[in-house]
Order: structure tokens, then sequence, then C-alpha cells
């Protein structure tokens, strides 16, 4: 059979489109049993043995709160919304030796009042108990077991009964009721929904852990991703130190919220001020081409380092390179300052990047970017302790963003000295009481102005 990689989709002959989903160059080969298949698709059917469920009207269902599993990492609480739900499944996936299973080894190690079972199917006991060795942490509740069958991990379960489970990787696990390879289509899928099964019936959280490809999304069916009830992305370069945990889906939370951890010698940090992280030290000179905005992740405010050099083309076609930042955008701002503000950057090339290997989405970073272009444009240092918001439109004017006050008062924690912000943003705020300067703009020329002179 072939069977497409996006949507899991099967089909009896090679086809160049996937006909269900309709991508291109996604089916791959696998060999199923005639017979096994026949069994599945009967009781996809509804034969056999299978449970009915009973239609109920909306206003006879009873909704309970949601009982959720406070983890140890603050951070992990933040990005799934509260904490762990009961009878959820949550996928974690990032790249190799980033640090996905230290993450949840040192969570589920510091959890005393929950029987867990944790099945490896990558290493042997004595490796993960060199690692629990490594971050200084030890568990009587906590059960380990290297096995890559699900048949053999559902008699272990019956045997141990964990009220948490965790399985590193979900592509290591292979079923007897598919006759192909671990980590393929089919076996993937077969996996997960066995999993998904045992989760919502016992009402256990299941912990998934999952590789990703060359492409950064991750491995194995598009179907894996819609069965789980939250993704959650781990990011970040091996050759830095900071990790990023992001939420890529989450049924049971906001998908904005971002946790930052720092890879120790002791296992992953929380970073609970990443402005600390994301800021360059400002005792030193200042330079040009740096500006400092603030951005929301979520409902968390935090301060952030544009950079930028401008400089002129060495070749005839200027270059345009982004890291951090959406290019498009960038374009977008620079054509505002042609058109409306009268900089001549079309015969220059220009690098932007943001501090500390974040990807920002945030329209109020808009003004920090076009400040810190301009800064190295005319090689003049933006002021020590002035930090910028706001969001940049079209005609050249200065827009609003969403929760300004809350932007403000991170700033004034953080020590800096003056905001310049959009015209009315803090209308009815007192800010008599922040010993930070407001600056309320309404036009690029007027913050310019206010940051050069």
């Amino acid at each position: 059979m072939w069977f497409c990689t996006e949507c899991g989709a099967d089909s009896p002959k090679w086809e160049g489109r996937c006909p269900s989903c309709g991508a291109w160059n996604t089916m791959v080969e696998e060999r199923v049993t005639y017979r096994k298949r026949e069994l599945r698709t009967s009781a996809r059917r509804g034969g056999g043995d299978i449970g009915r469920s009973v239609p109920q009207r909306v206003s006879e269902i009873k909704a309970g709160d949601e009982t959720r599993i406070h983890m140890p990492s603050e951070e992990l609480n933040r990005v799934l919304g509260g904490g762990l739900v009961s009878g959820s499944m949550v996928l974690i996936g990032g790249e190799p030796g980033i640090g996905k299973s230290t993450l949840v080894l040192q969570n589920i190690l510091s959890i005393k009042s929950r029987r867990i079972l944790y099945v490896s199917g990558e290493e042997s006991a004595q490796q993960i108990k060199m690692r629990a060795d490594r971050i200084g942490r030890m568990s009587d509740n906590c059960f380990i077991v290297t096995e890559t069958s699900l048949e053999n991990i559902f008699e272990h379960i019956r045997e141990i009964e964990p009220q948490l489970l965790v399985v590193d990787s979900i592509q290591t696990i292979s079923s007897e009721a598919v006759e192909s390879a671990a980590g393929s289509v089919s076996q993937v899928r077969e996996c997960a929904a066995s999993l998904l099964r045992y989760a919502k019936d016992e009402n256990v959280p299941v912990l998934l852990i999952g590789h990703i490809n060359k492409e950064g999304s991750l491995a194995g069916p598009k179907v894996l991703e819609h069965i789980v009830d939250a993704v959650l992305q781990f990011e970040g370069d091996r050759q830095y130190m900071y990790r990023i945990l992001r939420a890529a889906k989450n049924r049971f939370g906001n998908t904005s919220e971002l946790g930052i951890y720092e890879m120790c010698q002791r296992g992953l940090r929380e970073v609970t001020n990443p402005s600390e992280m994301l800021l360059s030290r400002q005792d030193e000179e200042a330079l040009s081409g740096c500006a400092i905005g603030v951005t929301l992740e979520g409902i968390r405010p935090f301060l952030i380092e544009a950079q930028a050099l401008v400089s002129t083309a060495a070749y005839g076609t200027p270059q345009r390179s982004v890291t951090g930042f959406d290019s498009k955008r960038m374009n977008m701002l620079l054509a505002v300052l042609e058109k409306r503000v009268g900089f001549k950057l079309a015969q220059k090339d220009v690098f932007l990047n943001i501090a500390g290997g974040l990807k920002v989405a945030d329209p109020a970073l808009d003004l920090a970017v076009i400040a810190a272009i301009l800064s190295s444009n005319v090689d003049m240092p933006i002021p020590h302790g002035v930090c910028v918001s706001g969001e940049v439109g079209l005609s050249g004017e200065i827009r609003p963003v969403t929760r300004m006050e809350q932007r403000v008062r991170e700033a004034d924690k953080l020590g800096m000295k003056t905001i310049i912000i959009p015209q009315g943003s803090l209308k009815g705020v007192d800010v008599s009481k922040l010993s930070i300067e407001v600056v309320e703009v309404n036009k690029v020329e007027e913050a310019f102005r206010n940051l050069f002179g």
C-alpha cells in the first residue's frame, strides 16, 4: 500500500498527488497484509465489539472543571496553559540533542505525588539513570522501562497503573497489528491512536516525545498533530545555551505563550526574566544600530533588542537579510521610510537581527526596527535607557498596540528611563506613579526627533 505522509490516506498504487489532501510527492510505500487490513477497516466502519456512545443534549452534559497537574517547571506550566490536563495527550518535538528528554525527565522526577511510567525506545535504563544522576534528581515514584512493542507497553501499564505516561519517542514504537517498520506512517498513526484511546478511557495524561525532519516540522504523518491535544516545539541553537519552548497547538490554553530555558551542566534552568537575556549589557558604550523594543508573547511582556546594519551596496543589487523578523514586513518598513520620511535606502544593504535567537511576529516591534535601521544609517546611537513600542502604518503614522500599560510597567521595572509609544495608548492610565518618562508620538518623524534630537 501507498500512504500519504501528510494526511495518512492510503492508495493501492503510487500517485504524484495525494487524492485526499492534494499534497505533492508525499506517497510512501509500506507492506501491509490483506487480512489485518480488512480487520482494521471493519473496526473503523463500526464492526466488532465496539462500545456505542449515547447522544446527549448540550444542556444535559455536565461540565466539570479541568483537572490539571501542576508541573514543577513554571515555564512549562505557562506554555501548557496552567498545567497538564488529565486525560490529555501532549506531543513535544524538537531537533536531536536539543534537550527534549532532559526537560521531561527533570520534571517527572520532581513530581512526588504521582506514579509515573517512563517508556524509552531509544535509551537503555542505565543511560537514563546516568542522566538522572547528572541533573541531580531521584524519585521512587518513577518507573523506567525500555520497550518498543505497543502490546508489551500496555502490559506494563496494566501492572503499574501509572497516573502519568511518558513515551520517548513515538517514532520508535511499533504495533504487531501493522506489518511495517517502526516510524512509518501507519505505525505512528496506529500507536498514537491506541495511546489516545488509553488516555481518554483511563483519564491519564500522556506525554509523547517526537522527532522532527530536515524541514523543521514534526516527523511522521500530519495526522499525528491532529490526534494530540497539544503540540509543543522545543527550539534553540545547540551552539548556544538558551532554549525556547512554544505551543504550536493547545486545546486547553493559549498558543502565544513562550517559555525560555538555559542549558546548564545540571539540566535546564528556567529563565524567569528573559529581558535580561535578550538585552546587551547596558554598561557598555552605546553603539549605533541597536534599538530596544517592548514585545509581548501571550500575556508576557519583555524587552528585546533589534540590531541593524546599513551599509553601501558593494554590488549592483542591495541585500536584504533578516533573522528573527518577517522579511516582507521589513521591506514594507523600508518603503515607508523612503516614501514618507525621505531616507534613501534603495542602494544600501540592510541587515536586521533580533537578539537572543527569538522569532518575533508582534507588530509593536515595528518602531524598534526602523529606529535601529535609521540609527545605523546616520551612525548615531540611541541613548541608554530609551525603548520604543508601536506599530508603523503605511502612511508613516504610529498606531496603538494592545496591552500598552503592561509594556510600560515592564520597561519601568527593568530600569528604563524613557519609552516612546503611540498617541493615546494610555487613556485613563495614571503614569504619575511610574519613574519612567512616557513620550507619546503620532508620526514617525516625531519619534526620530525624540530619539536623535
